[in-house]
């Protein structure tokens, strides 16, 4: 009887050991997807902010000879 349970058991509880290493490797791939779409946009967006900083700085008078002197002094 007991080896009878314990062939029952190992046959029901084998697809949850199977598809656990799947699940695992599918969500370690998204992960390291959704990672790679943050930096992407974060490279992006650093990329524009940047520019409109240094657009806003040489339209403001003195522009960039007086942000290079203030960057100069310690």
């Amino acid at each position: 009887m007991l080896k009878l349970f314990v062939s029952a058991q190992n046959f029901l509880a084998a697809p949850l050991r199977s598809e656990r290493g799947a699940t695992a490797v599918e969500y370690g791939l998204l992960v390291a997807l959704i990672a790679a779409v943050i930096i992407t946009i974060v490279i992006v967006v650093g990329h524009q902010v940047s520019n409109a900083f240094n657009s806003v700085t040489s339209n403001l008078p003195g522009g960039k000879a007086a942000c290079a002197t203030c960057a100069a002094v310690p």
